[in-house]
């Protein structure tokens, strides 16, 4: 079947303008300004996976945009300057349902080996993101050893990707009724925890996780793996961790709005 690129544009441009009316009369600012209240109605927080140690301090913390998080009553970030990216864990990514249920050697090996370059692509986005901070809030180290001053470790653990539809009818995994992987697909979910450690006492001083879901839009052609949609909420996450760096009191950071022209 060929697809006719103009169309899909056109129609995407009329779904931005009609969801703007919608938003409304108080134009497109308003989706964005209650876009971590959309996402509070449209995804569902994570099970716990284990990585934080006690998750039953976690609340929701109105100013962050993460589902969840706690932040010790004695932690204050202006004592910090410099901040370790631990290696991403993906352990708990290995124990995903729909995985083990498709699984056969070669294709269970291909996925692991998948995991990790996600772990690594996540690792260096977060990097990438800190150390091109205009406001060059933390310095990025590779230790405490390396360091000058106080730091922080940030730590954290993918504990879920979802399979994407595409991918899945490629490879002709997708069948009628086929169990658990056909529940989850096109979800176009991801999660994580994660937990700021005091690299001098080795106390952690936050803990937070979230679960996102790829922004709604037309197909997207470029994104055919099943792990494609993965990396931009990767990406948002990293700005994220940015943003919340530089927060100014008062300041609430949003998630993106959540309806974005990707067509190709």
């Amino acid at each position: 079947m060929k697809i006719n690129s103009q169309k899909i544009k056109k129609h995407s441009v009329d779904l931005a303008l009609v969801l703007c009316v919608i938003s409304t009369l108080a134009g497109c600012s308003a989706v964005k300004s209650g876009s971590n209240d959309i996402k509070d109605m449209t995804v569902e927080p994570a099970p716990n996976a284990g990585f934080i140690e006690h998750p039953e301090q976690d609340a929701k913390i109105t100013f962050l945009p993460f589902q969840r998080a706690w932040i010790s009553p004695d932690f204050d970030k202006r004592n910090y300057n410099e901040l370790v990216v631990a290696p991403v864990n993906t352990q708990y990514m290995l124990k995903m349902d729909w995985l083990h249920d498709m699984s056969t050697a070669s294709w269970f090996g291909g996925v692991k080996k998948d995991i990790g370059e996600l772990a690594v692509y996540f690792h260096d986005q977060i990097v990438k993101d800190f150390t091109e901070d205009p406001k060059h809030r933390f310095q990025i180290i590779d230790s405490a050893a390396q360091g000058t001053g106080t730091a922080l470790r940030l730590e954290i653990a993918l504990v879920e990707i979802d399979p994407s539809m595409p991918a899945l009818h490629a490879a002709g995994w997708l069948t009628p009724g086929g169990g658990t992987a056909a529940g989850v697909v096109n979800q176009r979910r991801a999660a994580f925890e994660g937990r700021l450690r005091d690299l001098q006492t080795g106390k952690i001083v936050a803990t937070f996780a979230d679960r996102n879901s790829q922004d709604v839009g037309p197909l997207d052609l470029t994104r055919l793996t099943w792990y494609g949609p993965a990396k931009g909420i990767m990406d948002m996450w990293a700005k994220q961790f940015v943003q919340i760096a530089n927060r100014e009191p008062g300041q609430q950071i949003s998630d993106p709005v959540a309806f974005t022209l990707r067509p190709f």
